[in-house]
């Protein structure tokens, strides 16, 4: 066997294979004799002529052959020049003819070699922030929002109520990809829509059928409808009105609280926005560290990987949306989610070269301890954490996490971290603008990487 190797990026190689037209027929010859045992009219099992057999299965025998002799010699090929590819290869034979070398094409995509450069000096800022009982009141008229009911009026929409609409978008006469849905419920004043949509929905009554004009933001995740003017054409349904529940014992007990008195469901309040408040400073300091991580490595990435994150993205959008088991995730434009994906696969693999510099592990104690914490959210935390330690997969996707925020601290070691006084809101929302999650789910690259040089 003889290879080159042409250099065609930072991450593209591509290998030309050859292998002697003795061995070729060697393997072909080889694998024509499995035919023997094929039923031919006019002679027995076993005992067909060779050259029959040659004329009648020579050629598949042939082909058969050369899709072993190319998928050993590119694994052969790769261990012999120290390749490590990203994904599976495109495969080309470009001489492929009887008495002469077999030679094939193979392109691949191999993981960047990355000289990680820290982030010293960067400037860090934490969040710090109090829960006062006003944050707890607040919380609490939001917890009796979400366990509101919902009633059929017969009236106009008002700021607040519940409507149930079908809408179609159009950019001109044209309707877009993604602006079309049917019975989809919507809270005027949750601003869950295009700024200005909810606002003009103000007002309908049910079976009207309004015309409704909006600009898309300028920095829009939908490149394509970015600044775009577009139109959506709607029908209402139906509109609710929201009944919120009385604050007393049986509210509480629909939380837990199952004594039904208010201080202790207070107290159990401020706890859970204690945790979220913990949990969203870490992620802002994580999410920043981040960036400044990605900003000091611009690498090239994997095609192949990127294509896997927007796989799992367009699988999380679906569910999401509640778009069903059945939906064929194929239909949503990849465009959506290739920003993202490709800043997922950067993540993986830098932080994986983070842990990897820094050898940095996860004792068994530090899984533990760190499950215990993800399970306070559950009725049965305790049995959470079994379940974690107990399914490897699990237990995976626990250490993954670990070593990841020991990445992002052993990081932040480095940086400026100062702390900026702010309100339990700004914080929360400080970090939902910078969701440190992307890092978890890139961990699965990181993952791949350590298998393929395993």
């Amino acid at each position: 066997m003889q290879v080159s190797v042409e250099t065609t990026s930072t991450i593209g190689r591509r290998l030309t294979i050859q292998v002697p037209a003795a061995q070729v027929d060697q393997a072909a010859d080889a694998q024509l004799k499995k035919f023997q045992g094929r039923r031919m009219n006019g002679f027995r099992p076993g005992k067909v002529p060779a050259k029959v057999l040659r004329s009648r299965f020579g050629a598949e025998a042939r082909n058969e052959a050369i899709s072993e002799i190319i998928r050993e010699n590119y694994v052969k090929a790769l261990s012999e020049e120290s390749l490590n590819p990203a994904g599976f290869p495109e495969i080309e034979p470009t001489v492929n003819e009887p008495g002469k070398d077999l030679e094939f094409v193979a392109s691949i995509e191999v993981y960047p070699q990355i000289e990680l450069k820290g982030i010293e000096g960067t400037s860090i800022e934490r969040p710090k922030a109090s829960i006062t009982d006003a944050d707890v009141d607040e919380m609490i008229e939001s917890l009796r929002k979400q366990a509101a009911d919902w009633s059929t009026v017969e009236r106009a929409a008002a700021d607040g109520d519940q409507l149930k609409i079908d809408f179609e978008g159009f950019l001109g006469d044209e309707p877009f990809e993604g602006g079309k849905a049917e019975g989809h419920e919507l809270v005027l004043g949750s601003n869950s829509f295009i700024p200005g949509f909810e606002d003009q929905l103000v007002g309908a009554s049910a079976g009207d059928e309004p015309t409704i004009k909006v600009t898309f933001p300028e920095d829009y995740q939908a490149e394509h409808l970015a600044g775009q003017e577009a139109t959506f054409k709607t029908k209402v349904h139906e509109v609710k009105e929201q009944a919120l529940p009385e604050i007393n014992a049986e509210f509480t007990k629909r939380f837990g609280v199952e004594s039904g008195d208010l201080e202790e469901f207070k107290v159990e309040v401020r706890k859970n926005m204690e945790r979220e408040l913990d949990t969203a400073v870490e992620n802002s300091v994580k999410q920043q560290v981040i960036e400044a991580l990605k900003a000091a490595n611009p690498i090239d990435v994997p095609k192949s990987l990127v294509q896997q994150e927007v796989d799992a993205l367009k699988r999380q959008a679906a569910q999401q949306f509640g778009l069903g088991e059945d939906f064929d995730v194929s239909q949503l434009p990849n465009e959506l989610f290739e920003e993202q994906g490709k800043s997922r696969v950067q993540v993986g693999l830098l932080l994986a070269e983070v842990v990897s510099a820094n050898s940095l592990d996860a004792s068994d104690d530090e899984l533990r301890s760190f499950g215990e914490q993800i399970a306070q959210q559950y009725q049965q935390p305790e049995q959470v954490v079994e379940q974690y330690l107990n399914n490897e997969q699990m237990k995976n996707q626990l250490k993954s996490a670990v070593l990841e925020n020991k990445a992002v601290e052993k990081l932040s070691e480095s940086a400026n971290v100062t702390d900026k006084e702010m309100s339990y809101q700004d914080a929360l929302a400080a970090a939902q603008a910078n969701p440190a999650a992307e890092g978890e789910e890139a961990s699965e690259t990181a993952e791949a990487k350590d298998e393929e040089n395993s």
